[in-house]
Formats: structure tokens, C-alpha cells, sequence
């Protein structure tokens, strides 16, 4: 998950930062907000939501790796005569995903938190609001351009 939203152990190991969009939608109707969100490689970032002209700053952490990597060994032989020494670095993808939380605040000392679930450089969640007002979050790479 680039790390958030978002199958990036790859991203994380490069050095980068990546930045996604979030487009969000209450589920008590059709209206979309959007924000941002910045990885900054260690598996946490800034992000930012605006909602009914109030915006929410904060920071999310990823709290379950979409990937994880490890070394391997084996041998070669029968029973204690056998040889070892032989081994490689692997990468695991999690099936379920990667998965980060955010916690945001704005100005006024209103609070959103925020579930995220992705893989493959995409992902969505839910944000909910002081008052318990639930958004549906879908998050996606920035086009770079």
C-alpha cells in the first residue's frame, strides 16, 4: 500500500514523498469535500481536510504494513550432514492490505479521525466528526503535473 493508502513499501525504500487526494462524501448525502495527504516515506505523513469551509490539519500513521520484507534461509543435505548458508531477501504482500490512522483538528478545537485501508497505491476509509458525522473516503495518487 505505498505505506497509507496505500501499497508503498517500495515508495518507503526509495526515500520519496508522495502526496494522494482524498475525495470524501457524508453518508447523509451526496455532497464531496476533498483534501490531501503527504507520505513521507516512514510509514506516516501530514494530511489535510477541508469540510464546510473548516479545515482539519493533522497526521496519520500507518498502523498495519501492506508489505513486509525478510530473510529467508535453507540448507542443502540430509539430516546433520546437511550444508546451509543459502538464503534471500523476500517481500510479502499483506492480504488484508495496509492499513493507517489519522487524527485532524481544526482551529476552532473540533476533532476528525480517520480509518484508512488500501493496496496498490489506492485505497478509502472512513472519516468520522466530533458529533459522530461519518464520511466515506476514497484515496488515489496525485497526478504529478
Amino acid at each position: 500500500m505505498r505505506y497509507l493508502f496505500i501499497g508503498a513499501a517500495a515508495l518507503a525504500l526509495s526515500g520519496c514523498a508522495t502526496t494522494y487526494q482524498l475525495s470524501l462524501m457524508p453518508r447523509d448525502s451526496g455532497k464531496m469535500y476533498s483534501g490531501t495527504a503527504v507520505e513521507n516515506a516512514n510509514g506516516e505523513g501530514t494530511i489535510s481536510v477541508t469540510l464546510e469551509g473548516k479545515t482539519y490539519n493533522g497526521t496519520w500513521v500507518q498502523t498495519q504494513p501492506a508489505r513486509t520484507h525478510g530473510f529467508v534461509t535453507g540448507g542443502l543435505g540430509w539430516g546433520r550432514r546437511g550444508f546451509g548458508g543459502l538464503g534471500a531477501m523476500v517481500t510479502m504482500d499483506n492480504p488484508q492490505g495496509g492499513e493507517a490512522k489519522a487524527l485532524l483538528s481544526a482551529s476552532d478545537g473540533s476533532g476528525l479521525r480517520c480509518d484508512f485501508k488500501s493496496g496498490e497505491g489506492r485505497g478509502g476509509g472512513v472519516c468520522r466528526d466530533d458529533r459522530g458525522k461519518e464520511y466515506d473516503v476514497q484515496l488515489r495518487p496525485a497526478s504529478k503535473g
